[in-house]
């Protein structure tokens, strides 16, 4: 048993050997073969191989079918698309500036009021009274004031007419200084009794404001965001009446960024499709010249009319702000692609080779895509681009022209 293992190890080594030693044998004649050739043929017959070789492959290289699409460049209206809301062009809280009981009934929020109508009235209290004290004591300052002035006149009459007897020889300086002294202090008393005048006449003006403060009115045409105070309801300096909206004209509030900012101006065309699908249009009324410093975008407003109040605040608006119109094209989505270099463009069919030409787009629509960058004519290949690079043999086929 020890022996047989033995011969066949042997046998197995020997065959394994001869495997080896047979490649070994046929690679060492191919390379002898190869290198005799090479030592031994004409290096001009090689060229001139290789040269029908290529001339070979150039010809029989096959055309790629693709799609072309013939474009012209036309007159494109550019714009930028903000997201926003509706806002209230004018919202007021009315509040009371006197105290005081409410005597008026309330009115319903919702209701369209006028300008300079009465949304709560307070009671009058004792503010009529101290109106009419105020009169009283500005007719008694009055006739006090005028006193005073004939005092004034009188003794200024008397110190004139001791300088007279002074000048003749009859009268003294002492009499006249007196004179003067007296026409002074008459004159200081007039200017006291002018500035007591002039605090009854403050005094009334105090009393005929608070007398007028409890009528609360509206301050513009408006409708009422919240019911005005109830009958009965005592009210300070400074509580509520009523919350009230101007949305006639409305605007419409957006924000944009700091690289589309630059391209908006007041006055601009705007309009806006509203959440339910109504449209608006009006003009860009301002531009924000400080950013929001978490978001870094400029407040847009644009004003619209709301003449029926169907535009509510704070709904969702689509705002498309107009811009200058730029020419461009109008292409599939799926026309375009990259080259080698990541760079976004189209290929063009010029002489049945294709060509890569970058572009840049202008804005989406429902139809494609805008782009510019392309000559005023082009034949844009649509279908086929991805399978063919600059240079490329094509065999187009048209579509209509566009």
């Amino acid at each position: 048993m020890r022996f047989s293992s033995i011969i066949i190890a042997i046998i197995v080594c020997a065959g394994i050997a001869g495997f080896i030693f047979r490649n070994d044998i046929k690679a060492l004649i191919s390379t002898s073969s190869s290198n005799y050739v090479e030592k031994n043929e004409d290096p001009a017959k090689i060229e001139n191989s290789s040269k029908e070789i290529k001339d070979f492959n150039k010809n029989t290289q096959k055309s790629v079918s693709v799609l072309v699409q013939k474009s012209n460049e036309q007159e494109v209206t550019n714009g930028i698309l903000l997201r926003g809301q509706t806002e209230a062009f004018k919202s007021v809280q009315v509040k009371a500036e006197t105290y005081g009981s409410v005597i008026s009934q309330p009115i319903r929020k919702g209701t369209f009021v006028k300008n300079g109508e009465l949304l709560c009235e307070l009671e009058v209290g004792t503010k009529s009274d101290v109106l009419s004290e105020a009169k009283e004591a500005l007719a008694l300052s009055n006739d006090e004031l005028q006193a005073s002035i004939n005092q004034y006149q009188l003794r200024i009459q008397a110190a004139e007419r001791q300088k007279s007897l002074l000048k003749r020889g009859v009268g003294t300086e002492a009499a006249v200084e007196a004179a003067q002294l007296s026409a002074s202090s008459a004159e200081t008393q007039s200017l006291s009794k002018r500035q007591a005048v002039a605090n009854v006449e403050a005094r009334i003006n105090r009393a005929t404001t608070e007398l007028n403060n409890t009528k609360i009115i509206a301050p513009f045409d408006g409708l009422l965001e919240t019911d005005t105070a109830e009958y009965g309801d005592f009210m300070q300096t400074g509580a509520l009446c009523g919350t009230l909206l101007s949305l006639n004209p409305i605007k419409l509030v957006g924000y944009a960024t700091e690289t589309q900012v630059s391209r908006i101006e007041v006055g601009t065309n705007a309009g806006a499709k509203l959440i339910n699908g109504d449209t608006v249009s009006g003009n860009v009324s301002f531009i924000s010249r400080s950013a929001d410093p978490t978001t870094r975008t400029f407040l847009v407003e644009t004003t619209v009319s709301n003449a029926d109040y169907n535009i509510r605040e704070g709904s969702t608006a689509d705002i498309y702000i107009s811009l200058a119109g730029v020419k461009g094209h109008l292409l599939p989505q799926s026309s375009l692609t990259l080259n080698s270099s990541g760079e976004l463009g189209v290929r063009v069919a010029i002489n049945n080779k294709a060509k890569f030409i970058p572009i840049q787009i202008i804005r989406d629509a429902e139809e494609g895509i805008w782009v510019t960058g392309l000559p005023n004519s082009a034949e844009v290949i649509v279908v086929g681009q991805e399978y063919v690079t600059d240079n490329s043999n094509i065999k187009v086929s048209y579509k209509d022209a566009k």
